[in-house]
């Protein structure tokens, strides 16, 4: 698999999970360590946590496709390399702000929290290999 399936595989693999969420509800809101507002939310039929989460997926798909373009595919999209750049910032920074203030921020010492921030460090090297090639 190249470089850049990986890292749009794991976009979209992103994206299908945060649809999942959606239709696991409460539960699922509370294993992936959206809060208990958001699950609470979830449980009295609030739109919000459905509305934030599939926004989120929404964004994931789009880096998806924009990791995607680096190949033969969506050429007309604009500024292909330096979005996926700007998504593999993106990716890079939520794990190192969260592993960095961590120590400091007793939320972000969570499983989920720190779980998350090593595999958005996965995300943003395998997106920084889709931009070498």
């Amino acid at each position: 698999m190249s470089a850049i399936a990986l890292a749009s595989a794991l976009d979209f693999a992103a994206a299908a999970l945060h649809i999942a969420i959606i239709w696991g509800g409460a539960p699922w809101y509370r294993f992936f360590g959206a809060g208990e507002q958001m699950a609470r939310w979830a449980e009295q039929g609030h739109a919000k946590p459905a509305v934030i989460t599939a926004a989120i997926a929404l964004t994931l798909a789009g880096f998806g496709v924009y990791t995607l373009s680096l190949g033969a595919c969506c050429e007309w999209l604009p500024w292909r390399r330096e979005l996926v750049w700007v998504i593999t910032g993106i990716y890079a920074l939520r794990a190192v702000v969260v592993l960095v203030l961590a120590p400091f921020v007793s939320p972000l010492r969570t499983p989920f929290m720190l779980w998350s921030s090593v595999i958005c460090g996965g995300f943003a090297t395998a997106h920084y290999w889709a931009l070498q090639g």
